[in-house]
């Protein structure tokens, strides 16, 4: 008897009201802008008929908004898992970029000191696992369908690195994870197989405040 394929697939938020630019990480009150909810909404209509069973959110508001409309489309509930959450970072609520970023402090050097890990936040290893986890327990949850996980930026891109196999250490800059784009991830059983990408609302620009 052949295994069953399952897909599981990451959504990563729409965009988010930070009129300051902001790097908001888990702050509450951060909640979508009008053009997110309009992402949320034709990411929700990209889901129709991809055989979806499963739905399960990032406890943080604007992973919330985002799966609202695929709730209602699809008529499914949604989870929650903490381990869907943001990364933690030692610099939420400040600016990261422009003249007052927190590179322009040598008081925030120390904390930039080993991008490995990285220093300044959760580890890279920690995300991939916690993530991982995640992403298992959709897949058993929808076994010969879909799920869908909406999560955030660097958690997204840092499983998607852990299962191709590829170094965490990156240029945020580069990463393949745009505003209410969709990853994902395909098993064959509990093997997993590979990664599709698409972008149901459009291409959108590297953001200004990474990670989110």
């Amino acid at each position: 008897m052949s295994e069953e394929t399952t897909v599981v697939h990451l959504l990563r938020h729409g965009q988010v009201f930070n009129p300051d630019g902001v790097l908001y990480g888990r702050l509450p009150g951060f909640r979508l802008s009008e053009a997110g909810e309009a992402m949320a909404e034709k990411a929700a209509l990209w889901f129709l008929g991809k055989d979806v069973t499963h739905l399960v959110s990032s406890p943080l508001e604007r992973a919330q908004q985002t799966a609202a409309p695929i709730a209602r489309e699809l008529d499914l509930p949604v989870q929650l898992d903490e381990r869907l959450i943001e990364a933690g970072n030692a610099f939420e609520g400040l600016r990261v970029a422009g003249g007052r970023g927190v590179f322009r402090s040598p008081a925030n050097w120390w904390k930039l000191r080993n991008p490995v890990r990285p220093s300044w936040g959760e580890p890279y290893v920690e995300i991939a696992a916690r993530m991982l986890a995640a992403v298992e327990a959709a897949r058993d949850a929808a076994r010969g369908h879909a799920a869908v996980c909406v999560s955030h930026q660097l958690p997204i891109w840092t499983v998607r690195m852990h299962l191709e196999g590829r170094r965490y250490v990156h240029d945020p800059r580069r990463r393949e994870c745009a505003l209410a784009s969709v990853t994902s991830v395909t098993y064959v059983g509990d093997r997993f197989v590979g990664v599709d990408y698409a972008e149901p609302a459009g291409a959108t620009d590297p953001d200004a405040v990474p990670g989110a």
